[in-house]
Protein backbone atom coordinates (compact mmCIF):
# COMPACT_ATOMS: atom_id res chain seq x y z
CA UNK A 1 0.00 0.00 0.00
CA UNK A 2 2.75 2.04 0.49
CA UNK A 3 3.36 3.73 -3.39
CA UNK A 4 6.55 5.49 -3.73
CA UNK A 5 6.04 8.80 -1.98
CA UNK A 6 7.84 11.26 -4.36
CA UNK A 7 8.68 11.53 -7.53
CA UNK A 8 11.64 8.88 -8.27
CA UNK A 9 13.04 11.17 -10.72
CA UNK A 10 13.60 14.09 -8.20
CA UNK A 11 14.49 12.16 -5.13
CA UNK A 12 16.70 9.00 -6.58
CA UNK A 13 19.39 10.51 -4.93
CA UNK A 14 17.68 12.11 -1.24
CA UNK A 15 19.38 10.49 1.89
CA UNK A 16 16.66 9.99 3.79
CA UNK A 17 14.73 7.09 6.30
CA UNK A 18 10.93 6.61 5.07
CA UNK A 19 10.82 3.96 7.64
CA UNK A 20 11.50 6.03 10.90
CA UNK A 21 9.13 8.80 9.14
CA UNK A 22 5.80 6.24 9.08
CA UNK A 23 6.98 4.85 12.55
CA UNK A 24 6.96 8.79 14.30
CA UNK A 25 4.08 10.05 11.81
CA UNK A 26 2.01 6.85 13.65
CA UNK A 27 3.35 7.68 17.04
CA UNK A 28 2.53 11.73 16.98
CA UNK A 29 -1.54 10.49 16.41
CA UNK A 30 -1.34 8.10 19.48
CA UNK A 31 0.99 10.63 21.86
CA UNK A 32 -0.13 14.05 20.53
CA UNK A 33 1.91 15.30 23.00
CA UNK A 34 4.70 14.88 21.11
CA UNK A 35 4.61 17.70 18.49
CA UNK A 36 5.55 20.15 21.28
CA UNK A 37 8.26 17.84 23.61
CA UNK A 38 10.05 16.68 20.19
CA UNK A 39 10.64 20.33 18.87
CA UNK A 40 11.70 21.48 22.65
CA UNK A 41 14.47 18.41 21.68
CA UNK A 42 15.72 19.76 18.82
CA UNK A 43 13.73 18.01 16.07
CA UNK A 44 12.52 19.60 13.35
CA UNK A 45 9.35 18.34 11.17
CA UNK A 46 10.95 20.01 7.74
CA UNK A 47 13.71 17.41 8.23
CA UNK A 48 10.34 15.01 7.70
CA UNK A 49 11.09 14.11 3.33
CA UNK A 50 7.79 12.39 2.55
CA UNK A 51 4.92 15.02 2.37
CA UNK A 52 2.17 12.71 3.17
CA UNK A 53 4.24 12.01 6.56
CA UNK A 54 4.59 15.68 7.39
CA UNK A 55 1.27 17.17 6.78
CA UNK A 56 0.03 14.00 9.41
CA UNK A 57 2.40 15.85 12.04
CA UNK A 58 0.75 19.04 11.03
CA UNK A 59 -2.48 17.51 11.61
CA UNK A 60 -2.20 16.32 14.65
CA UNK A 61 -0.54 19.56 15.34
CA UNK A 62 -3.94 21.51 14.95
CA UNK A 63 -5.79 19.00 16.55
CA UNK A 64 -3.82 18.60 19.62
CA UNK A 65 -4.95 22.00 21.46
CA UNK A 66 -8.80 20.75 21.01
CA UNK A 67 -7.53 17.70 22.84
CA UNK A 68 -7.59 17.22 26.15
CA UNK A 69 -5.73 14.27 26.71
CA UNK A 70 -5.58 10.60 25.00
CA UNK A 71 -4.56 9.91 21.83
CA UNK A 72 -5.85 11.96 18.25
CA UNK A 73 -7.69 8.52 16.56
CA UNK A 74 -6.78 8.56 12.63
CA UNK A 75 -10.62 9.54 11.95
CA UNK A 76 -10.22 13.22 13.14
CA UNK A 77 -6.62 13.54 11.73
CA UNK A 78 -8.49 12.38 8.04
CA UNK A 79 -11.02 15.16 9.07
CA UNK A 80 -8.27 17.86 9.19
CA UNK A 81 -6.66 16.47 6.21
CA UNK A 82 -9.56 16.49 3.91
CA UNK A 83 -10.36 19.62 5.18
CA UNK A 84 -7.14 21.71 4.17
CA UNK A 85 -7.45 19.66 0.71
CA UNK A 86 -10.79 21.00 0.05
CA UNK A 87 -9.32 24.73 0.88
CA UNK A 88 -6.05 23.81 -1.55
CA UNK A 89 -3.67 24.09 1.00
CA UNK A 90 -1.93 20.90 0.81
CA UNK A 91 0.29 20.14 -2.15
CA UNK A 92 -0.17 16.33 -2.59
CA UNK A 93 -2.86 13.59 -2.13
CA UNK A 94 -2.98 12.67 1.74
CA UNK A 95 -3.20 9.68 3.17
CA UNK A 96 -6.84 8.28 2.90
CA UNK A 97 -8.65 7.14 5.97
CA UNK A 98 -8.12 3.49 5.83
CA UNK A 99 -3.90 4.28 4.84
CA UNK A 100 -4.18 6.11 8.37
CA UNK A 101 -5.70 3.57 10.32
CA UNK A 102 -2.86 1.38 9.17
CA UNK A 103 -0.21 3.72 9.64
CA UNK A 104 -2.15 4.17 13.09
CA UNK A 105 -1.56 0.61 14.03
CA UNK A 106 2.39 1.14 13.68
CA UNK A 107 2.34 3.31 16.66
CA UNK A 108 5.21 2.79 19.01
CA UNK A 109 5.93 3.56 22.72
CA UNK A 110 9.12 6.22 22.34
CA UNK A 111 9.40 8.04 19.24
CA UNK A 112 13.06 9.86 20.57
CA UNK A 113 14.82 7.14 18.45
CA UNK A 114 12.85 7.64 15.31
CA UNK A 115 13.08 11.42 15.61
CA UNK A 116 16.55 10.97 16.28
CA UNK A 117 17.57 8.86 13.01
CA UNK A 118 15.71 11.38 10.89
CA UNK A 119 17.56 14.29 12.29
CA UNK A 120 21.00 12.89 11.06
CA UNK A 121 19.28 11.96 7.92
CA UNK A 122 18.48 15.50 7.78
CA UNK A 123 22.00 16.62 8.58
CA UNK A 124 23.31 14.11 6.17
CA UNK A 125 21.24 15.91 3.35
CA UNK A 126 22.16 19.31 4.22
CA UNK A 127 26.04 18.12 4.36
CA UNK A 128 25.31 16.69 0.41
CA UNK A 129 24.28 19.80 -0.60
CA UNK A 130 26.98 21.61 1.16
CA UNK A 131 29.51 19.53 -0.71
CA UNK A 132 27.10 20.45 -4.36
CA UNK A 133 27.25 24.11 -3.33
CA UNK A 134 31.23 24.51 -2.36
CA UNK A 135 31.80 22.51 -5.85
CA UNK A 136 30.11 24.39 -8.09
CA UNK A 137 31.59 27.64 -6.15
CA UNK A 138 34.65 25.98 -6.88
CA UNK A 139 34.34 25.90 -10.32
CA UNK A 140 32.99 29.03 -11.24
CA UNK A 141 35.10 31.58 -13.49
CA UNK A 142 34.83 33.92 -10.69
CA UNK A 143 35.96 32.01 -8.22
CA UNK A 144 37.68 34.36 -4.78
CA UNK A 145 39.50 32.23 -1.99
CA UNK A 146 38.98 34.95 0.31
CA UNK A 147 35.22 35.32 -0.01
CA UNK A 148 34.06 31.96 -1.29
CA UNK A 149 36.02 29.92 0.92
CA UNK A 150 34.61 31.84 4.08
CA UNK A 151 30.76 31.99 2.86
CA UNK A 152 31.59 27.92 1.92
CA UNK A 153 32.51 27.41 5.90
CA UNK A 154 29.65 29.96 7.43
CA UNK A 155 27.00 27.60 5.28
CA UNK A 156 28.86 24.58 6.94
CA UNK A 157 28.41 26.18 9.93
CA UNK A 158 24.83 25.88 9.07
CA UNK A 159 24.56 21.64 8.58
CA UNK A 160 24.01 20.83 12.46
CA UNK A 161 21.36 23.31 14.16
CA UNK A 162 21.68 23.65 17.68
CA UNK A 163 19.50 20.82 19.71
CA UNK A 164 18.73 23.73 22.60
CA UNK A 165 16.87 25.84 19.34
CA UNK A 166 14.21 27.29 21.74
CA UNK A 167 14.48 25.36 24.77
CA UNK A 168 13.15 27.31 28.08
CA UNK A 169 14.35 25.76 31.91
CA UNK A 170 12.16 27.10 35.04
CA UNK A 171 14.31 29.70 37.69
CA UNK A 172 13.88 26.86 39.77
CA UNK A 173 16.53 24.97 37.94
CA UNK A 174 19.12 27.59 37.80
CA UNK A 175 19.44 27.85 41.74
CA UNK A 176 22.21 24.88 41.97
CA UNK A 177 24.28 26.79 39.53
CA UNK A 178 24.04 30.26 41.43
CA UNK A 179 25.04 28.28 44.86
CA UNK A 180 27.55 26.48 43.56
CA UNK A 181 28.99 29.83 42.20
CA UNK A 182 28.23 31.88 45.48
CA UNK A 183 30.93 29.49 47.23
CA UNK A 184 33.38 28.84 44.73
CA UNK A 185 35.91 31.76 43.28
CA UNK A 186 36.69 32.03 39.65
CA UNK A 187 39.66 30.72 38.38
CA UNK A 188 42.01 30.47 35.39
CA UNK A 189 39.56 27.69 33.74
CA UNK A 190 36.94 30.08 33.63
CA UNK A 191 38.24 33.48 33.74
CA UNK A 192 41.41 35.05 31.63
CA UNK A 193 43.21 36.91 33.92
CA UNK A 194 43.65 40.39 32.89
CA UNK A 195 47.43 41.09 33.89
CA UNK A 196 47.08 43.67 36.34
CA UNK A 197 45.93 42.87 39.48
CA UNK A 198 43.19 46.09 40.30
CA UNK A 199 41.69 45.32 36.97
CA UNK A 200 41.20 41.41 38.03
CA UNK A 201 39.69 42.05 41.04
CA UNK A 202 37.10 44.70 39.95
CA UNK A 203 36.25 42.04 36.81
CA UNK A 204 36.01 39.13 39.93
CA UNK A 205 39.15 37.33 38.40
CA UNK A 206 39.20 38.19 34.90
CA UNK A 207 37.62 38.37 31.29
CA UNK A 208 34.07 35.86 31.38
CA UNK A 209 33.49 33.60 28.24
CA UNK A 210 31.07 35.47 26.03
CA UNK A 211 32.02 38.49 26.61
CA UNK A 212 33.10 41.50 24.00
CA UNK A 213 35.52 43.89 25.36
CA UNK A 214 36.65 47.27 23.85
CA UNK A 215 39.55 49.38 24.11
CA UNK A 216 39.05 52.83 23.23
CA UNK A 217 41.97 55.30 22.47
CA UNK A 218 43.03 58.04 20.37
CA UNK A 219 45.97 57.36 18.30
CA UNK A 220 49.78 56.88 19.88
CA UNK A 221 47.98 56.28 23.38
CA UNK A 222 49.12 52.52 23.23
CA UNK A 223 46.28 51.04 22.31
CA UNK A 224 48.23 47.52 20.38
CA UNK A 225 50.48 47.64 23.41
CA UNK A 226 47.26 46.90 25.64
CA UNK A 227 46.11 44.51 23.44
CA UNK A 228 49.13 42.39 23.54
CA UNK A 229 49.18 42.73 27.50
CA UNK A 230 46.10 41.70 28.03
CA UNK A 231 47.18 38.80 24.84
CA UNK A 232 50.56 38.03 26.74
CA UNK A 233 49.12 37.72 29.99
CA UNK A 234 46.31 35.01 29.08
CA UNK A 235 48.71 33.02 26.70
CA UNK A 236 52.32 33.48 28.08
CA UNK A 237 51.69 34.25 31.51
CA UNK A 238 48.83 32.09 32.27
CA UNK A 239 48.63 28.94 28.96
CA UNK A 240 45.34 30.27 27.44
CA UNK A 241 45.52 29.91 23.67
CA UNK A 242 45.00 33.54 22.46
CA UNK A 243 44.98 34.36 19.19
CA UNK A 244 45.85 38.23 18.53
CA UNK A 245 44.83 39.92 15.26
CA UNK A 246 46.96 42.65 13.68
CA UNK A 247 45.30 44.38 11.18
CA UNK A 248 48.22 47.06 12.04
CA UNK A 249 51.36 45.81 12.56
CA UNK A 250 53.49 43.07 11.34
CA UNK A 251 54.36 39.87 13.26
CA UNK A 252 57.68 41.06 13.10
CA UNK A 253 56.69 44.34 14.89
CA UNK A 254 54.79 42.30 17.23
CA UNK A 255 56.90 39.81 17.78
CA UNK A 256 59.76 42.67 19.07
CA UNK A 257 57.06 44.26 21.25
CA UNK A 258 56.04 40.64 23.17
CA UNK A 259 60.00 40.28 23.49
CA UNK A 260 60.79 43.75 24.69
CA UNK A 261 58.02 43.26 27.69
CA UNK A 262 58.90 39.98 28.17
CA UNK A 263 62.79 40.48 28.64
CA UNK A 264 62.59 43.69 29.98
CA UNK A 265 65.10 45.44 26.45
CA UNK A 266 64.47 48.37 25.10
CA UNK A 267 62.21 48.03 22.27
CA UNK A 268 64.47 50.56 20.01
CA UNK A 269 67.77 48.22 21.05
CA UNK A 270 66.08 45.44 19.67
CA UNK A 271 64.71 47.29 16.29
CA UNK A 272 68.79 48.68 15.81
CA UNK A 273 70.44 45.56 16.62
CA UNK A 274 72.68 46.47 19.35
CA UNK A 275 71.02 44.31 22.17
CA UNK A 276 74.74 41.83 21.70
CA UNK A 277 76.45 45.38 23.04
CA UNK A 278 74.90 44.18 26.48
CA UNK A 279 75.36 40.70 27.83
CA UNK A 280 72.96 41.13 30.58
CA UNK A 281 69.92 42.14 28.44
CA UNK A 282 70.56 39.02 25.70
CA UNK A 283 70.52 36.41 29.06
CA UNK A 284 67.25 38.17 29.81
CA UNK A 285 66.54 37.91 26.21
CA UNK A 286 67.15 34.09 26.81
CA UNK A 287 65.27 33.05 29.72
CA UNK A 288 62.19 35.05 28.02
CA UNK A 289 62.62 32.99 25.20
CA UNK A 290 62.24 29.81 27.52
CA UNK A 291 58.74 31.34 28.40
CA UNK A 292 57.35 33.00 24.98
CA UNK A 293 57.67 29.65 22.73
CA UNK A 294 55.71 27.14 23.98
CA UNK A 295 52.81 30.20 24.92
CA UNK A 296 49.70 29.41 22.66
CA UNK A 297 49.67 32.65 21.05
CA UNK A 298 48.63 32.33 17.43
CA UNK A 299 49.61 35.69 15.59
CA UNK A 300 47.47 36.95 12.42
CA UNK A 301 49.22 40.07 10.32
CA UNK A 302 46.81 40.08 6.97
CA UNK A 303 45.21 43.10 6.06
CA UNK A 304 41.72 43.16 5.01
CA UNK A 305 40.40 40.90 7.90
CA UNK A 306 36.70 39.99 7.11
CA UNK A 307 34.24 38.55 9.91
CA UNK A 308 33.64 35.35 7.51
CA UNK A 309 37.29 35.01 7.55
CA UNK A 310 37.51 35.75 11.45
CA UNK A 311 34.74 33.57 12.16
CA UNK A 312 36.43 30.68 10.20
CA UNK A 313 39.74 31.14 11.87
CA UNK A 314 37.79 31.27 15.43
CA UNK A 315 35.72 28.11 14.53
CA UNK A 316 39.06 25.86 13.27
CA UNK A 317 41.38 27.41 16.25
CA UNK A 318 37.84 26.64 18.74
CA UNK A 319 38.38 22.89 17.88
CA UNK A 320 41.83 22.69 17.01
CA UNK A 321 43.86 24.57 20.10
CA UNK A 322 40.88 24.85 22.56
CA UNK A 323 40.99 28.99 21.87
CA UNK A 324 39.43 30.86 24.66
CA UNK A 325 40.71 34.73 23.73
CA UNK A 326 40.75 36.86 20.96
CA UNK A 327 41.97 40.44 20.43
CA UNK A 328 41.18 42.32 17.16
CA UNK A 329 43.73 45.35 16.80
CA UNK A 330 41.55 47.08 15.43
CA UNK A 331 37.94 47.84 14.74
CA UNK A 332 37.61 50.29 12.09
CA UNK A 333 40.20 48.50 10.00
CA UNK A 334 38.30 45.44 9.65
CA UNK A 335 36.48 45.12 6.42
CA UNK A 336 33.35 46.01 7.03
CA UNK A 337 30.10 44.32 5.40
CA UNK A 338 28.42 46.29 2.52
CA UNK A 339 25.56 48.97 4.30
CA UNK A 340 24.00 52.08 3.29
CA UNK A 341 26.66 54.21 5.81
CA UNK A 342 29.92 53.42 7.78
CA UNK A 343 28.27 54.19 10.58
CA UNK A 344 25.74 50.92 9.93
CA UNK A 345 28.24 48.61 8.64
CA UNK A 346 30.70 49.36 11.99
CA UNK A 347 27.72 48.47 14.08
CA UNK A 348 27.30 45.44 11.82
CA UNK A 349 30.69 44.47 12.86
CA UNK A 350 30.40 45.01 16.42
CA UNK A 351 27.03 42.74 16.76
CA UNK A 352 28.59 40.02 14.99
CA UNK A 353 31.73 40.06 17.02
CA UNK A 354 29.49 39.95 19.96
CA UNK A 355 27.98 37.12 18.57
CA UNK A 356 30.98 35.22 17.66
CA UNK A 357 32.03 35.29 21.65
CA UNK A 358 28.75 34.50 22.31
CA UNK A 359 28.65 31.80 20.10
CA UNK A 360 31.89 30.12 21.02
CA UNK A 361 32.12 30.67 24.46
CA UNK A 362 35.11 32.66 24.25
CA UNK A 363 36.11 36.34 25.32
CA UNK A 364 36.49 38.46 22.13
CA UNK A 365 38.92 42.14 23.01
CA UNK A 366 38.45 44.56 20.44
CA UNK A 367 40.77 47.90 20.02
CA UNK A 368 38.81 50.38 18.93
CA UNK A 369 39.57 54.39 18.13
CA UNK A 370 37.91 57.51 19.86
CA UNK A 371 37.02 60.06 17.78
CA UNK A 372 38.48 63.65 18.59
CA UNK A 373 36.38 64.58 21.57
CA UNK A 374 38.86 63.88 24.03
CA UNK A 375 40.97 66.72 22.44
CA UNK A 376 38.22 69.00 22.21
CA UNK A 377 38.00 69.36 26.03
CA UNK A 378 40.03 71.21 28.38
CA UNK A 379 41.10 67.84 31.00
CA UNK A 380 41.25 65.54 27.50
CA UNK A 381 39.91 62.48 29.61
CA UNK A 382 37.98 60.38 27.07
CA UNK A 383 34.31 58.86 27.57
CA UNK A 384 32.36 56.28 26.36
CA UNK A 385 30.23 58.35 23.54
CA UNK A 386 34.06 59.44 22.17
CA UNK A 387 33.64 55.44 20.20
CA UNK A 388 33.92 56.47 16.95
CA UNK A 389 31.90 56.08 14.09
CA UNK A 390 28.59 53.98 16.01
CA UNK A 391 27.25 53.97 19.05
CA UNK A 392 26.80 50.37 18.76
CA UNK A 393 30.04 49.30 19.51
CA UNK A 394 29.16 50.70 23.06
CA UNK A 395 25.66 49.18 23.12
CA UNK A 396 27.18 45.60 22.30
CA UNK A 397 30.14 45.43 24.16
CA UNK A 398 30.02 44.36 27.61
CA UNK A 399 33.25 46.13 29.12
CA UNK A 400 34.52 49.19 27.67
CA UNK A 401 37.92 50.34 28.69
CA UNK A 402 39.17 53.67 27.48
CA UNK A 403 42.93 54.52 28.14
CA UNK A 404 44.33 58.00 28.59
CA UNK A 405 48.01 59.51 29.02
CA UNK A 406 48.39 62.91 30.62
CA UNK A 407 51.94 62.87 29.35
CA UNK A 408 50.66 62.33 25.45
CA UNK A 409 48.94 66.04 26.28
CA UNK A 410 51.83 67.33 28.15
CA UNK A 411 55.35 66.57 28.09
CA UNK A 412 55.58 67.83 31.69
CA UNK A 413 52.95 66.16 33.44
CA UNK A 414 52.82 65.47 37.20
CA UNK A 415 51.51 61.90 36.04
CA UNK A 416 54.10 61.23 33.20
CA UNK A 417 54.48 57.59 32.98
CA UNK A 418 51.21 56.80 34.21
CA UNK A 419 47.80 55.68 32.19
CA UNK A 420 44.54 55.08 33.60
CA UNK A 421 42.45 52.37 32.40
CA UNK A 422 38.65 54.03 32.44
CA UNK A 423 35.90 51.42 32.84
CA UNK A 424 33.41 52.94 31.74
CA UNK A 425 31.24 50.70 30.78
CA UNK A 426 31.38 47.21 32.93
CA UNK A 427 27.56 45.43 32.44
CA UNK A 428 27.22 43.59 35.35
CA UNK A 429 29.34 45.25 37.51
CA UNK A 430 31.18 48.61 38.84
CA UNK A 431 33.36 50.74 36.53
CA UNK A 432 36.38 52.30 37.87
CA UNK A 433 39.60 54.02 36.97
CA UNK A 434 42.56 52.37 37.33
CA UNK A 435 46.14 53.90 37.04
CA UNK A 436 48.69 51.67 35.84
CA UNK A 437 52.53 52.73 34.79
CA UNK A 438 53.08 52.95 30.96
CA UNK A 439 56.76 51.85 30.30
CA UNK A 440 56.97 52.45 26.48
CA UNK A 441 60.59 51.78 26.11
CA UNK A 442 59.12 48.08 27.00
CA UNK A 443 56.13 47.84 25.05
CA UNK A 444 53.89 47.46 27.59
CA UNK A 445 52.01 48.67 30.88
CA UNK A 446 52.39 47.33 34.01
CA UNK A 447 50.92 47.25 37.65
CA UNK A 448 51.72 50.44 39.79
CA UNK A 449 52.86 48.70 42.52
CA UNK A 450 55.33 46.81 40.28
CA UNK A 451 57.68 50.00 39.90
Amino acid sequence: MWETPLDETATSNLIADLDAERVLAATIMSQPALVDELPAQGFDPSDITDDRFRWVWFAVEELAPHFQKGDIRYLAVDRQLQAWRAEGRIPVVPLNQQQLAELYSEAVGSADWYAQRITRKAIARRLDAHGHNSRLLARSAAFDPDSDVAVAQTELDGVVRASSDGETRLVGDLLAGVLERSVTPPTNDNRIPTGFIDLDSLFCGGFAPGQLVVIGARPAMGKTTMGLCFARAAAIGNGIPTLFESLEMSEDELGNSIVSAEAQVALHHIKQGIVGDDTAAVQRMARASVKIKPAPLHINDQAGLSMPALRARVRNLVRTAGLRLVVVDYLQLMQAPKAESRQVAVSELSRQLKLLAKEFGITVIVLAQLNRGPEQRSEKKPMVSDLRESGAIEQDADIVILLHREDAYEVESPRAGEADLIVGKHRGGPTATITTAFQGHYARFVDMAQT
